[in-house]
């Protein structure tokens, strides 16, 4: 026996489709497991998510199922849409009557009608997706594939089951789906399906900003998140969607030198990084990190490209962005910001060497980040040369050594200066000013230089003889 045969006998032998089976008789009202469920099944992918498709009325056979299980489970019901959900402690299974859909030019919502099995698998996205399997008691088991989507999947291939100009100027996110499939699956997406996409990339204009960058948090999420951008640029995807990474893409030369192309390199860091963490938030920061360097880019004679200020700039960019793509403004984007600011600052520290006050700086403004920026760099070390990759893992090591000792010496993990606005304001019986400002920002400064210690009594000490040079006199 085939070994995905094998796998559909095993997973049928669960007692939830016996079950559903059962019911599906006793009502009249002939069901099936579609879509992604069945697709995992012969990717071997372990799947809660169950589809069923009801030939007739799917609310009503969902209802039947819920109230036959024991226990706890939540039901609910969306008449307008006639889908119903039953969750359990282990499943989650939606059921949904046959349809077929018809679509208008300017939306991706469809009218929708009754249908068979067969017009229910014509709207389906891929031939991958379009896979079902029988529940009834005369074929139970029985594979229906009426476009060879099992075929698709030995091949490792995406393509749509009907014409993908229709499929995709119906519901144009379908492009999106198609190259996040096969960036978590790493298929290749069929040739007519995919000029199709770069044919009717413009239809993507119809789609919510909330939902392409579902897709792209996907996409982001992959093993090897570079094949899913790669394809949004050759298709012409990324341009229309995401404008200030595609325009990264390219190499400049001016005086036989040549900046690295940025766009490629991004990916590269997006990939390495996700060879070490699957934090999201850490991955958006790779994919923005150098996201200001075609704004920041000059060439000067006899000293070849820089980029200066790009870390800053590209960090002030971050919160336009995440707006842009309805991605949270919240401490999740201010994370961001803070990486994409200090991706830099540890290299430059290593090439321009480490002094206690500069790494005292960097422990500070890195905060509870401090791991998650390390990292980063780690990622962020693409060049082919042997030689410069060791020397800078060597030189990133040694700025963690120290970021380590400094840290376990001054405390300065979670750091707030001893001597705080109020302090000042109650100890000199004044109001909010710039005199305030300039004391509370020299304190600082004294500590991450290393002229007093990180302590309250001389940081009070030097708080009064600032306070007497901007004329104040302490009330006590």
């Amino acid at each position: 026996m085939p070994a995905y045969l094998r796998h559909v006998k095993v997973t049928l032998t669960n007692p939830l489709f016996k079950q559903i089976s059962k019911l599906s008789a006793q009502h009249h009202l002939p069901a099936f497991v579609v879509g992604g469920f069945v697709r995992d099944i012969f990717l071997n992918r372990p799947s809660k998510d169950v589809d069923i498709v009801v030939l007739g009325d799917g609310i009503e056979l969902a209802k039947a199922f819920a109230h036959s299980l024991p226990g706890k489970k939540d039901f609910a019901y969306f008449k307008n849409f006639g889908t119903a959900m039953v969750k359990t402690d282990d499943w989650e299974v939606e059921f949904v009557g046959a349809r077929k859909e018809s679509y208008t030019r300017d939306s991706r919502k469809p009218t929708v009608e009754p249908g068979t099995i067969e017009d229910d698998q014509n709207r389906r996205d891929f031939t991958i997706n379009a896979l079902a399997i029988s529940l009834n008691e005369n074929n139970f088991g029985e594979l229906v594939d009426p476009f060879n989507g099992l075929k698709d999947l030995e091949q490792k291939i995406i393509r749509t089951p009907l014409d993908p100009n229709i499929t995709f100027s119906d519901d144009p996110l379908r492009m999106m789906r198609a190259i996040r499939f096969s960036a978590q699956l790493n298929f290749t997406i069929h040739p007519e399906t995919f000029e199709s996409i770069c044919a009717n990339k413009h239809r993507i204009e119809i789609i919510s900003a909330e939902r392409i960058t579902d897709e792209l948090n996907k996409i982001n999420l992959s093993k090897i998140p570079s094949i899913g951008y790669k394809l949004l640029f050759e298709t012409g995807l990324l341009q229309l969607i995401f404008p200030e990474l595609s325009d990264m893409q390219g190499v400049e030369i001016r005086e036989g030198k040549a900046h690295k192309d940025n766009f490629y390199h991004t990916l590269q860091v997006l990939d390495n990084l996700s060879e070490e963490s699957n934090d999201l938030w850490l991955r958006w920061a790779a994919i923005l990190h150098d996201i200001a360097k075609p704004i920041t880019k000059r060439f000067i004679e006899g000293e070849g490209w820089t980029f200066h200020g790009h870390e800053d700039k590209g960090s002030r960019m971050v919160a336009k962005i995440f707006r842009k793509l309805k991605l949270p403004l919240n401490e999740k984007m201010k994370f961001v910001e803070k990486i994409v600011a200090l991706h830099h600052r540890p290299k430059a520290l290593a090439n321009e060497g480490i002094t206690d006050s500069a790494i005292r700086r960097l422990i500070v403004d890195a905060d509870d980040d401090i791991d998650a920026l390390f990292m980063f760099c780690r990622a962020d070390m693409t060049t082919r040369n042997a030689q410069k990759l060791d020397l800078y893992k060597h030189n990133l090591k040694q700025v963690e050594l120290m970021v380590a000792d400094v840290s376990a010496k001054d405390s300065l993990r979670n750091w707030q200066p001893p001597i705080s606005g109020e302090d000042i304001m109650k100890i000199f019986g004044i109001g909010p000013s710039k005199e305030v400002g300039i004391i509370k920002q020299e304190i600082r400064e004294s500590i991450l230089e290393g002229h007093i210690k990180n302590d309250y009594q001389e940081a009070y000490q030097l708080m009064i003889e600032l306070g007497i040079k901007q004329g104040l006199k302490p009330l006590a």
